[in-house]
């Protein structure tokens, strides 16, 4: 279980924090011999946290903001210095600045500006060596100021690898549900497809083991007829209804050519717009005389569901009864160019002489 805290609860810590380095600044303010520069720094680190703890598009820290904090880290420790001595500042809190500034150095790198956060840590222990000496780094915790701010580098940079990692396996379970939906889409398809062809080829089967393959040509010609409505079974798809069936049964009975193309064009389509489409089709198929008819749909985003072309081969007048012929034969006349539209209102048929 993934327990989340509020930002809101995150930033008020950090703002009790900041305000009670300036409680401790307040407290120690008769230490420093001139106040104005003191007070100068209090008012530079207070805008300094509160322009870190606004609520920000995103949790990168803006640049400038990281700039001026990086700037507060080099000013505030030489205001406050300038005004006092160490010894002066012993057994006091006069010397608040370099815990302030680790916090607010703190903030900036959790806010993912490692580098600004960095350079403001090192100018803290530059300036705070320069003035008390190395032992000033353990004497006013500075040590313990770089401790938190490497700490809060490193969380950072674990929580960032975190964020991706858990994207990543986001991802990768959303592309493995669609793959699965998928699978299981394919082995459905293809179990009702086998079931279909096995209803539709049964009795052919039994006829034929009954009479032990000694068929008659009428047997033959059903046998090819047979295979043709299998086989827009498997091309056709959902340019498939009990009206469109019917109608190429008796177009291929009366030696057209009928070759049905789905590719998906139409899967977007309702059940209303498809019974239209299907109804419309299967009128196209009736009222056609040609040798060769194919209907195949068109991609989506077309207002057009699906082409019907007819055309005629001048040829000896033998058709076959599976589409083997195709649409781009020299010799083909069109004499039937259809679009069925996807919406009712768009109509634009056409029959070519």
């Amino acid at each position: 279980m993934i327990v989340s805290v509020p930002r809101v609860l995150i930033v008020a810590l950090a703002a009790v924090f900041s305000a009670y380095h300036l409680v401790l600044a307040v407290v120690s303010i008769d230490v420093p011999r001139h106040k104005e520069p003191y007070i100068a720094a209090m008012v530079l680190f207070a805008l300094a946290t509160v322009l870190s703890l606004l609520q920000s598009r995103t949790q990168r820290m803006p640049t400038w903001i990281a700039a001026f904090n990086m700037a507060v880290a080099v000013v505030v420790p030489l205001l406050v210095t300038s005004q006092f001595d160490q010894t002066e500042a012993q057994g006091t809190y006069a010397a608040w600045h370099t815990a302030a500034i680790g916090t607010l150095m703190v903030i900036t790198s959790t806010r993912r500006r490692h580098t600004f956060a960095w350079i403001g840590t090192a100018a803290l222990v530059v300036q705070t060596v320069a003035w008390a000496g190395p032992g000033g780094l353990v004497a006013y915790g500075v040590i313990g100021s770089v401790g938190w701010v490497a700490v809060s580098h490193a969380l950072s940079l674990s929580l960032a690898k975190a964020g991706r990692d858990t994207r990543q396996y986001a991802l990768a379970e959303r592309e493995a549900v669609e793959w699965r939906a998928a699978q299981e889409a394919h082995v459905s398809e293809r179990q009702f497809r086998l079931g279909q062809t096995s209803r539709m080829s049964l009795p052919m089967l039994r006829q034929i083991v009954a009479v032990k393959g000694e068929l008659t040509d009428a047997q033959r010609l059903e046998c090819l007829y047979l295979e043709g409505a299998i086989r827009d079974e498997i091309r056709g798809r959902k340019l498939l209804n009990d009206r469109v069936r019917e109608q190429i049964m008796i177009a291929r009975r009366h030696g057209t050519t009928v070759t049905l193309l789905d590719e998906g064009g139409i899967d977007d389509l309702g059940e209303d717009d498809l019974d239209r489409v299907l109804n419309r089709l299967a009128d196209a198929i009736r009222d056609t005389q040609t040798g060769k008819l194919i209907a195949r749909t068109v991609p989506e985003g077309s207002e057009i569901a699906v082409t019907v072309v007819g055309l005629s081969s001048f040829d000896d007048g033998h058709s076959s009864a599976l589409g083997s012929h195709g649409i781009d034969d020299e010799e083909d006349r069109v004499d039937l160019w259809l679009e069925i539209p996807r919406a009712e209102e768009v109509l634009s048929p056409g029959r070519l002489p």
